[in-house]
């Protein structure tokens, strides 16, 4: 990979992976029209240090906030931490029974299913159809608690989001705490916190299968510099995302993230209709 292909994941990643548009559905194109190969283990590493990057973001831009809303008690931390827990808990039930399910039943391994450009259209089908309920059912008046069943709904349906590339992660977790009454602020920590506790789980589980595809000497015999500098540009992409959804996000503008998911999904669906890329 040239260091303009590295540059150039890296900012689709930094932008799409904390926007509710699905940075991997978006990565994949990518890589495809760039030629490469999405389920090659070279990619496996560079998109590690890429999500390593805007999880890093997320903790500088959300730090301050968590803070001083759920971090300046014993009893808000206890709760706040507890919550997150059971919510990564319905997510491991999800994701991981989905994931045994297609192992199992239809004999198909989560990773080959990452460059499947037709799932990936519903994925994002799915996904706008949701953030558009979403936003239908938004107000600025909404003000339910964040509740232990509210937190395993948004759990549950952030399970999804580990087998199937397309259904992004933050439209779903948003999406569902909205439909739950929660305020805007409170669905946006809710859906990032998660990804903090998430992420470093989900970074281990393809380091893992790096190792095991290439073994320990062909990891240590990689060179890391291009992967840092994805690393750097990913985090300073997250970091500009993170504002905009923001922004939208409290001026009521989350439908039109729902709306990009539709035309997204019908652009990826036009592309494996015409066999533009092998799946």
């Amino acid at each position: 990979m040239s260091f303009l292909q590295i540059a150039l994941l890296a900012l689709v990643q930094g932008f799409a992976e904390l926007l509710p548009i699905s940075s991997s559905a978006h990565v994949v194109v990518a890589e495809k029209l760039m030629g490469l190969n999405p389920t090659d283990p070279r990619m496996t590493l560079l998109l590690v240090a890429l999500h390593t990057g805007t999880m890093f973001s997320v903790l500088v831009y959300f730090g301050g906030g968590w803070k001083e809303r759920y971090f300046d008690s014993r009893g808000k931390t206890l709760a706040f931490v507890n919550l997150t827990f059971l919510a990564t808990l319905g997510t491991a039930l999800t994701g991981l029974t989905l994931m045994e399910g297609l192992k199992k039943i239809f004999k198909v391994q989560v990773e080959d299913l990452f460059g499947n450009l037709p799932l990936i259209a519903l994925s994002l089908l799915a996904a706008g159809i949701l953030i558009l309920s979403a936003a239908r059912r938004d107000s600025a008046k909404n003000q339910a608690p964040l509740t232990a069943r509210a937190a395993w709904r948004v759990g549950l349906v952030q399970g999804l989001c580990l087998p199937f590339r397309g259904f992004s992660r933050s439209g779903a977790t948003i999406s569902t705490a909205l439909l739950s009454g929660l305020n805007r602020q409170k669905a946006e920590d809710f859906s990032f916190a998660l990804a903090v506790l998430l992420t470093p789980a989900v970074l281990l589980r393809e380091l893992l299968r790096l190792l095991k595809a290439q073994g320990a000497a062909g990891l240590r015999g990689a060179d890391l510099a291009p992967d840092f500098a994805g690393l750097l540009l990913s985090f300073g992409a997250g970091l500009l995302a993170l504002r905009w959804l923001s922004g939208w996000l409290s001026r009521g503008r989350w439908g039109w993230f729902g709306l990009y998911c539709l035309a997204a999904a019908a652009a990826v669906g036009l592309l494996a209709f015409l066999g533009r890329f092998n799946p």
